[in-house]
């Protein structure tokens, strides 16, 4: 029984700082600016639960255009779980969605509990961490800011399941981290973004046309981290190419999530998703 005092309110950007804090202490290790360019994405999409004013949990059901939503920042206190607040907020989450197709990236132990609710599993991400360095000049590689904005938000609305300009925004032309394109003939064909995280360095998304130009990409990315700083990317386990290049860098698997949607996976090109961009948004 939820707590009559309980109430749901949408978060301020001052609210998403706290959730960015409370999402590290669950060790999902969140980027240093992750708070403001989340919120940018969707002001309206982040509510937070309270009891007589006090936060208990937090959720975020960004829309991404008219068909397709993403949840994430789902988080409720350790020692106040199991009190229907989880469920309140999750139900909120989906009615500011409405009709959308809605993906969440859920932990492996709660994907039987997403699943009564009308989830279905499409694929595992899987986290895999290596380290940064310097590594020899790579043909093709380009920092993304010398780029027109809209041929960026083409090319990621080609394999991202809606456009999100507003996000990419912040995400892609940013002063910390890094951020690369290819291009061949004067055409885009791939990029990735690397942000600083309290701990190391996360690269995603890292989308591409084929397997040598992500790892163009990913060795140009890491080459812009301090020399053996701990660098992660959230690859999806359907897309083989991606694991096997992990791997060939002699990266370790650390966790793992279920990509799942409230409806049909969407049509994308998984074979170009080498690295997912994050678990809270998508």
């Amino acid at each position: 029984m939820v707590d009559r005092g309980f109430v749901i309110r949408q978060m301020t950007l001052e609210d998403v700082e706290v959730a960015v804090e409370w999402a590290a202490e669950e060790g999902w290790n969140p980027g240093l600016s992750d708070a403001a360019c989340f919120y940018h994405a969707d002001p309206g999409g982040f509510f937070i639960g309270e009891v007589d004013g006090r936060p208990v949990g937090c959720i975020c059901a960004v829309s991404y255009g008219e068909a397709f939503g993403f949840i994430g920042f789902y988080i409720v206190r350790k020692d106040l779980r199991g009190k229907w607040y989880g469920v309140e907020l999750g139900r909120r989450a989906m009615t500011r969605l409405g009709d959308r197709n809605v993906g969440i990236d859920g932990v492996v132990a709660k994907i039987r509990n997403y699943e009564k609710f009308g989830f279905a599993l499409a694929h595992r991400n899987i986290r895999y961490e290596g380290r940064g360095g310097a590594v020899s000049g790579l043909a093709g590689i380009v920092d993304l800011a010398t780029l027109p904005f809209d041929t960026i938000v083409s090319y990621d609305s080609a394999i991202f399941p809606a456009p999100r300009a507003t996000f990419l925004e912040k995400w892609v032309i940013r002063p910390d981290g890094a951020s690369m394109g290819f291009t061949e003939d004067g055409e885009l064909k791939g990029y990735g973004v690397m942000r600083p995280c309290r701990t190391g360095f996360k690269i995603g998304p890292l989308f591409a046309d084929s397997p040598d130009i992500a790892e163009r990409l990913f060795d140009a990315l890491k080459a812009r981290a301090p020399e053996e700083a701990p660098v992660f990317l959230d690859l999806p386990a359907i897309n083989p190419a991606a694991v096997a290049f992990a791997r060939k860098r002699n990266m370790t698997p650390v966790f793992e999530t279920g990509r799942m949607y409230s409806r049909e996976a969407p049509a994308v090109p998984m074979e170009k998703v080498f690295g997912i961009t994050s678990f809270e948004l998508g």
